[in-house]
């Protein structure tokens, strides 16, 4: 079995995490010529702060705590700028958001997704957009936004389900 990915391993230090998103998206934003602004930024650190998918109207407490408007256009405007960046990805299933491991090129999102404890994995996700793209080509569709997203349990929702069996 291959090394699990950081969500998926409990008690993770997420400051590792959220340091190395705020410092990849300052690079790009600079070489983009793009303003990552203190509201971009403390919502993308707030994205960062978990493995799992966060909605705008959860972000909102935090962002009034920090002094700035809590208003629900404010969050989805950073949420917007965060996202064409690509920053950050918008799990679809569950109107949620969650960090982007490397922003830089453009690529589409396939997730796997805990359906117990919400953490969300994005898989390097090639070989499926090979085969989706491929197979929609032989029908003759042209693909213009795609999102995979997998339901299933985790390794540490499988252990605990396992350990309440015993």
């Amino acid at each position: 079995m291959s090394k699990q990915p950081l969500s998926f391993q409990p008690g993770h230090n997420h400051d590792r995490c959220i340091h190395q998103a705020l410092h990849k998206a300052r690079t790009l934003c600079n070489e983009r010529k793009q303003r990552l602004t203190p509201i971009r930024e403390l919502v993308l650190q707030l994205i960062w702060q978990s493995h799992k998918p966060l909605g705008a109207y959860e972000l909102l407490p935090a962002l009034a705590d920090a002094g700035f408007n809590s208003a629900p256009p404010t969050v989805y405007r950073a949420l917007d700028f965060l996202q064409a960046q690509g920053l950050v990805h918008r799990i679809a299933s569950l109107n949620a958001f969650i960090g982007c491991p490397h922003p830089g090129p453009a690529h589409q999102g396939c997730f796997l997704i805990c359906r117990s404890c919400s953490s969300t994995v994005e898989l390097e996700s090639a070989p499926v957009q090979n085969a989706i793209h491929s197979s929609a080509a032989h029908l003759g569709f042209i693909i213009e936004q795609e999102t995979v997203e997998v339901v299933g349990l985790c390794p540490n929702c499988q252990n605990s389900l396992q350990r309440e069996a015993e």
